[in-house]
């Protein structure tokens, strides 16, 4: 019977190439006192029969450098521990059978230039070139990706396992995990011990690395772990003629399939459009160990059809073994990492939707660094494990969307792509009401909200395009509304958080960066930054009373704020989340004030209610608070009312304000008249690596009062230095050219950053947006190590400016200040 040890500081469940990563980066960091607790042996459980592709170029460019590290580790893992992990750097082919894909890679070779990665694209010919075994007739193009590679899933844990067990990290194996042991806390329950079938450890954190068993681990603590297994199929075929060890990996995503050499042979998989869900995480067999599923070829013939018609040699080749292994899929296709809100000292790293094997370095490293540090290094807020509700945690739902989501790794990624399955999960009380109106939905966090409402007698549907889509006309008639008189927003699914008592005000002094010793009645606009000045959060706090404060925030980020404020918090404030108490509505536009006048006998003007101000009010039926503030850039007011009265209302506006010209609005109007406005939003232009200097937001802090605040010498440092990056405004020069956010952004032909955010503004009559800049040389690492102050307001002003929209260079007008409105006067006229 194995003998553990009594404690270690750091428990890590689940010994796949995942868990042996953050022990190593643990063990590289100092943190030796760590166990492994692996119920199997080794890669035992999804590990080893992982594909091993390691492709370099993500989404975004955190999550590219993410990857990048990983290769770099990978490429010197063998030297430093004398184990063999099969890394390859072989090169990656993509393929195009269509325009619309063909366009999405050219938006992928831009944006490999901004992240400094190598990257060509090819001639149907020249992709043949690369890899004579395919046929080339009905491609449109390709693109090349030299440093691309594979590597051997369990040779690599291995080799991970070695490095960490050279400092001093021990590995346990045959040792199943059957309980967590807690105490309670200030405002949940803190880790202090796992219970395992070989005795009790104690421990003072724990990382669930526990893979598709990942739920059943955090349960123990009453975490939620939003994964749900599905079945996962590839075939290795027989030896081919002319299949060498340097084959690129080939992925052909409009056949749904990937392709890689396996010992002479070809390893042919991919990801079917309808997934098959396996079992819920508490039915998998015990022991599951180094095992597969069924056969299942009428499932997998959809795949292999689309490989011989790619591969023609596939049709003469002999398959030597069918492998289909589960592996566990998020709700929304990124993995799991982070501290879990339920329990202190509980990580979570999980759910790597077939990319474990590329992500696994640097998501080790970056767990390890937020577990030593108590704080994120980089910008995780994508897969952030606070990203979800408790509700995400529904095995029904997620069973239901877990059969989308692996068939959404190769589907063109279409801008504004909304999931379909598992819905609805959260409705406004006017949901039902703005469906009648032509709402077109999207979702956020599980909220339905309208994005659009399509003009009467128009089918309510989005139509996907890279060129502007018909969708566009509808909002902007939206945007032309609330300029012009007023629209009607449903913002309910705003999070909404009360914090009271004796401490409330002493704590938000603390975790926000804007003055919120303010008189009752009064809203601030304000930062919650991390000790490196990054954004946390971006808020609007209401003073609703001498104890007490509503704080609001985006719909995303729920879980994440209310654990960033108890974390932080100062004394022992109660912080309560009222997000569904609450509906919001926005009434936006010139004549909003006029709108609300003929529903209430109080008296709205400047005097009785000026800009960022909030009282209650009997509006129509209802009692609502009326906070005057926008978000679009017009006189507008948000009306929060208990959710039992906010159909009430809502009728109440529209029938008030038929003849005045309200209309009902959506989401995406919202995005072009922020973007007109230039305001920012958290997770794009705000993020963990931009302080509010490169934001342009330091009239949010409190620079110039007394007292500290959570970031403050972090952002007086960067101030002095002058920012690297900088966020500034932008508009199109061509009116026909329809941006989307992601774009690479030029200065004088040079890469220098990439569009944050972008959208058509009806009433600069082009598309505008947002995007962050720098000189070559600053990135965000960079910046966050020293802001070099490259990104001088002159360098700004200077300089020809363009946005490559998929390999067409289109002219856009840079500035400091927004397009519209400059001055703010449509937000305070009378």
């Amino acid at each position: 019977m194995t003998a553990l040890p009594s404690r270690a500081r750091v428990v890590v469940v689940g010994g796949g190439v995942i868990g042996a990563s953050i022990a190593y980066h643990l063990a590289h960091l100092g943190v030796t006192d760590v166990l492994v607790l692996e119920q199997g042996t080794l890669s035992c459980g999804t590990t080893w029969h992982a594909a091993g592709l390691v492709g370099q170029l993500r989404a975004s460019e955190a999550g590219t450098r993410l990857v990048r590290y990983s290769t770099e580790l990978y490429a010197r893992l063998e030297a430093e521990t004398g184990l063999a992990t099969g890394y390859r750097v072989c090169g990656g082919l993509t393929l195009a059978r269509t325009p619309e894909r063909m366009v999405q890679l050219r938006r992928t070779a831009a944006s490999a230039s901004a992240y400094d990665l190598e990257c060509e694209l090819l001639t149907p010919e020249q992709a043949g070139e690369r890899y004579p075994l395919i046929r080339t007739d009905d491609l449109v193009g390709a693109i090349w990706l030299p440093g691309d590679g594979r590597a051997d899933p369990a040779d690599l844990t291995q080799a991970l396992a070695k490095g960490a067990r050279t400092l001093g990290v021990r590995i346990e194996e045959r040792v199943r995990v059957t309980g967590v042991t807690t105490v309670e806390g200030r405002y949940r329950p803190r880790v202090t011990g796992v219970r395992t079938d070989h005795g009790d450890v104690e421990c003072e954190l724990l990382v669930d690395a526990a893979g598709q068993w990942a739920p059943l681990v955090g349960a123990m603590a009453g975490v939620n772990v939003p994964l749900h297994s599905a079945e996962h199929f590839y075939v290795v075929t027989d030896q081919v003629p002319g299949v060498h060890r340097d084959l690129p990996v080939l992925r052909d995503p409009d056949g749904w399939t990937y392709v890689k050499e396996e010992v002479g042979g070809l390893l042919v998989g991919g990801f079917e459009p309808e997934a098959k869900p396996w079992v819920a995480p508490e039915d998998i067999p015990r022991p599951f160990e180094f095992q597969l599923l069924d056969e299942d070829w009428e499932h997998f013939e959809i795949l292999m059809d689309s490989a011989v018609h790619r591969l023609p040699v596939l049709a003469e080749t002999g398959i030597r073994k069918f492998y289909n292994g589960p592996e566990s899929f998020t709700p929304d296709n990124q993995f799991l990492l982070g501290p879990a809100p339920e329990c202190e000292g509980f990580y979570v790293a999980a759910g790597f939707n077939s990319v474990g094997i590329a992500s696994a370095g640097g998501a080790g490293r970056a767990l390890a660094e937020w577990v030593v540090e108590g704080e994120p290094t980089m910008d995780l807020v994508a897969v952030d494990v606070r990203r979800f509700p408790a509700s995400a945690g529904n095995r029904a739902w997620l069973r239901s969307r877990v059969a989308e989501v692996l068939g959404l790794h190769y589907a063109v990624p279409w801008p504004g792509r909304e999931p379909v399955s598992g819905r609805p999960q959260r409705c406004s009380p006017v949901y039902e009401r703005t469906l009648a109106q032509g709402a077109v939905m999207g979702t956020r966090n599980g909220w339905e909200r309208p994005l659009v409402f399509a003009p009467s007698g128009v089918e309510p549907r989005l139509d996907h395009r890279w060129e502007r889509p018909a969708w566009v006309d509808w909002c902007d008639a939206e945007q032309r509304a609330t300029r012009s008189a007023v629209g009607v927003f449903d913002q309910t699914s705003f999070s909404k958080y009360l914090v009271t008592g004796p401490d409330a005000l002493a704590t938000l002094r603390w975790v926000c960066a804007g003055d919120v010793d303010v008189p009752v009645g009064r809203a601030v606009y304000t930062p919650m930054l991390d000790a490196a000045g990054g954004y946390q959060a971006d808020v609007t706090v209401t003073r609703t009373g001498p104890r007490e404060f509503l704080v609001v925030s985006s719909a995303a980020t729920t879980e994440r704020d209310l654990d960033w404020i108890r974390r932080h918090a100062v004394g022992d404030p109660a912080v309560v989340d009222v997000t569904s108490a609450y509906a919001v509505l926005g009434v936006m536009g010139p004549r909003s004030r006029e709108l609300l006048g003929r529903l209430t006998a109080a008296p709205l003007d400047d005097a009785a209610q000026p800009f960022g101000t909030s009282r209650l009010l009997d509006i129509g039926r209802a009692r609502v608070r009326a906070t005057r503030i926008t978000y679009v850039g017009e006189l507008g007011y948000e009306l929060y009312v208990p959710t039992d009265q906010a159909a009430l209302l809502y009728d109440d506006l529209f029938a008030a304000g038929a003849d005045l010209g309200v209309a009902p609005a959506g989401y995406s109007a919202i995005e072009g008249m922020r973007l007109e406005k230039g305001y920012r939003a958290f997770a794009r232009e705000l993020t963990p690596e931009t302080t509010p200097v490169e934001a342009g937001l330091t009239f949010a802090c409190a620079l110039r009062e007394p007292g500290d605040f959570l970031g403050r010498a972090a952002v007086e440092a960067r101030r002095a230095a002058g920012p690297a990056r900088r966020v500034v405004s932008f508009v199109a020069d061509d009116p026909q050219a329809h941006l989307w956010g992601g774009e690479v952004v030029l200065r004088d032909g040079a890469p220098v950053g990439q569009v944050t955010s972008a959208a058509f503004g009806a009433t600069v009559g082009a598309s505008v947006g947002l995007a962050l800049v720098g000189p070559r040389g600053t990135d965000a690492g960079a910046a966050g190590a020293a802001g070099a102050g490259g990104a001088s307001a002159d360098w700004c002003r200077a300089g020809r400016w363009q946005v490559d929209l998929a390999g067409t260079l289109v002219p856009v007008r840079v500035s400091l200040r927004p397009p519209f409105d400059p001055d703010g006067v449509r937000i305070g006229r009378t």
